[in-house]
């Protein structure tokens, strides 16, 4: 592995540096996205099922609130109406499209960054492809007294290195990134989804609750 770096030249450095974050950030969303730490399954209905007969008692809802990002949502309804037990539908639903919003904010955090990356690194390949072609015809370059004579091989060969070593790194960073980004892109937008269907839920159980 050492020996291709080397052979690719400095050009492929920040490559390395693009493909370890890479690495770093899919991993850390690989475990935030969890479901468990999103949207579990079942808590919705354990809300519901809580509050039957009555809204419930605060440590209830601060267990609700450290549950998930779904119970974060939930909880802020509860919390609305604990704290406020007059206020309107538009109040209740403002505070969970508000607490919804800062939600989504955290699913989207570091997807722009590996989009970033997905999108600079064949940009970086390029350029260390474009290092190895300048390396190329410097080799070909005319010899003292000659006129296009003389060329070096192991320049020659140097920059081709370069040239085909950052294009297939480029590559390499780029295509994992990418699919990575839609991945968590697209699983970003179904817990929003999942969300946003609770909320109106769990809309329509507080102003019953509130009769």
């Amino acid at each position: 592995m050492f020996s291709i770096i080397q052979a690719a030249g400095w050009p492929i450095w920040p490559l390395l540096v693009c493909s370890v974050l890479a690495l770093a950030l899919v991993l850390e969303r690989l475990i935030s996205l969890r479901p468990s730490r999103i949207a579990p399954p079942s808590l919705l209905d354990e809300a519901l099922t809580v509050s039957a007969h009555g809204l419930p008692s605060g440590e209830v809802v601060q267990q609700l609130e450290q549950n998930s990002a779904l119970g974060e949502v939930l909880a802020s309804g509860f919390k609305a109406l604990l704290q406020h037990p007059q206020c309107s539908e538009a109040d209740l639903r403002a505070e969970l499209e508000g607490t919804g919003r800062r939600v989504a904010a955290q699913l989207d955090k570091h997807l722009t960054a590996l989009a970033t990356i997905a999108s600079a690194a064949p940009l970086l390949g390029l350029l260390g492809t474009v290092i190895g072609m300048i390396d190329i015809f410097g080799s070909q370059a005319a010899g003292p007294g000659a006129l296009g004579g003389g060329s070096n091989p192991a320049q020659l060969a140097q920059g081709i290195s370069v040239a085909l070593y950052n294009t297939a790194f480029g590559l390499i960073v780029a295509i994992p990134s990418l699919i990575f980004w839609r991945y968590f892109r697209s699983r970003a937008d179904a817990y929003l989804l999942t969300m946003e269907l609770a909320a109106e839920r769990l809309l329509r159980h507080l102003n019953t609750l509130r009769k």
